[in-house]
């Protein structure tokens, strides 16, 4: 399976319940915007390691709305503090979503811990959730999306890239049209 079929089956789940999505910085926020650019995705454009704590604050901030967050295992590997601050919080409402390629994608598929042994799975259990769960196809995938709205997902895809256009919003735009939507009432909860 490669990053983007993972891509489709988390958007797909994210507009079935009406979800914010948090996508990771790089290639996978424009792989999220080509797939279902909708305004209910927010798109880092920095903040390398931030998608997990980003997603954990807005589930926190907004307990009435189903957050997602796209987090690579680059980024989870750079941050891994927010897993046992995930357990520590486990609000109900947060469903975080690592992709792991075993690659630092956006920065030219340079190989990261896991693809030499590290266990993000593990890792996750150990920092203390109790819902974790991993898969590496798609089906599998999409059985655990469609059983769970909230935990931690490691979902192991090939390295690479699709072959996908820059977001021609600017920083602000994206930030203001994602604000907005993220602070309506969810038609899901």
């Amino acid at each position: 399976m490669k990053r983007m079929d993972a891509i489709s089956e988390i958007a797909e789940k994210a507009t079935d319940i009406d979800a914010p999505v948090v996508g990771n910085i790089g290639i996978p926020c424009k792989e999220l915007h080509q797939t279902c650019d909708i305004p209910n995705n927010f798109y880092m454009l920095g903040s390398m390691g931030l998608a997990s704590s980003i997603g954990l604050g807005l589930a926190l901030s907004l307990p009435e709305r189903k957050i997602i967050a796209i987090d690579g295992d680059g980024s989870v590997l750079m941050n891994m503090g927010s897993l046992a601050t995930i357990a520590w919080q486990a609000p109900e409402n947060y469903l975080l979503i690592i992709i792991d390629n075993g690659a630092y994608g956006s920065t030219g598929n340079q190989p990261t811990a896991t693809s030499q042994g590290t266990d993000l799975t593990r890792v996750a259990e150990g920092a203390g959730n109790l819902r974790v769960y991993d898969t590496d196809t798609k089906e599998g995938l999409r059985k655990i999306l469609q059983e769970t709205d909230n935990g931690i997902v490691v979902v192991r895809t090939l390295p690479g890239n699709a072959e996908v256009p820059n977001i021609k919003m600017s920083p602000e735009e994206i930030i203001k049209r994602f604000m907005a939507e993220a602070s309506r009432p969810s038609s899901s909860v």
